[in-house]
């Protein structure tokens, strides 16, 4: 059994919205001293460490927060989010981090871990904001997936379920930034492997569950995110065990709790369109 603590969207910063940056330190802190008691294998961080605001300001909210991460007994992996992104190269991410921010392959045993860290830049050039997935990173999943012998939990800041964004603060109006338009892509890619994969995610500043051609989607609530919870941190981290079966919890205001059985068998293609049907009688 494999298990990995999980923090994501701290926001650090100044409040935004419905971002409560203003406590962001203090509960990662919280974070810190519970994954030290819990003693997991891995500690992730799936991005959003800051609430951007320029350059200068950027660099020095994202080294408190290396800071306060510092304290971890685990192994810590990140991966850079949009806001991490919008005024910092990846490159000045990971020398802050003083970790690589590469796509990466880790071996936990029986589970190996996909570190998908796909470019998570917002484009505000176009007519439309939104993500744009680069070809290199859709064919690193592609071959991670052909290639995977073992069962895989892909991590990742952006989901590619493209799950339904109804109700959601952010993203009920804006569905084009809750993933990239090669979602659909991407999600092709994933189907290739002739094992057991599950998805993790965070951007989206919700708990949910969302299976697709057998494969788990998960994402996790914002540590500082307050739509959910009547204006104070939701205080969210989580847990996940691999093992025979996937136990997923979030612990916090905003509570969430699965367990999933991870399944190489991929669903049947969806049948096409009634319409045409519907037109011959």
């Amino acid at each position: 059994m494999t298990r990995i603590a999980i923090v994501t969207d701290i926001h650090h910063g100044a409040p935004s919205h419905t971002k409560r940056g203003d406590t962001a330190l203090a509960l990662l802190a919280d974070f810190v001293a519970w994954a030290n008691a819990e003693a997991p294998d891995l500690v992730l961080d799936l991005g959003d460490r800051i609430t951007d605001a320029d350059a200068e300001t950027d660099a020095r909210l994202q080294r408190e927060v290396a800071d306060v991460l510092a304290g971890l007994d685990a192994p810590l992996q990140h991966i850079c989010g949009n806001h991490d992104r919008d005024h910092m190269s990846v490159a000045e991410n990971a020398e802050i981090l003083g970790a690589p921010l590469d796509h990466e392959m880790i071996d936990l045993g029986d589970w190996q871990l996909a570190l998908w860290r796909a470019d998570a830049r917002i484009d505000r050039s176009g007519p439309q904001i939104g993500f744009n997935l680069p070809e290199a990173d859709l064919l690193w999943l592609s071959r991670m997936a052909q290639n995977a012998d073992k069962p895989t939990l892909v991590a990742s800041h952006v989901p590619v379920s493209g799950h339904a964004q109804l109700g959601n603060y952010y993203f009920q109006r804006n569905e084009t930034v809750s993933t990239y338009p090669q979602a659909d892509r991407a999600r092709k890619a994933l189907a290739q492997a002739r094992v057991p994969l599950a998805c993790i995610a965070g951007h989206v500043h919700w708990n949910t569950l969302t299976t697709i051609d057998g494969i788990p989607h998960l994402t996790q609530q914002s540590l500082t995110e307050s739509f959910t919870t009547a204006g104070e941190p939701a205080r969210a981290w989580g847990m996940v065990e691999l093992g025979p079966q996937i136990h997923w919890q979030v612990f916090g205001d905003d509570p969430f709790e699965a367990r999933v059985t991870p399944t190489a068998m991929r669903w049947t293609p969806p049948l096409r369109p009634f319409l045409p049907e519907l037109a011959k009688g």
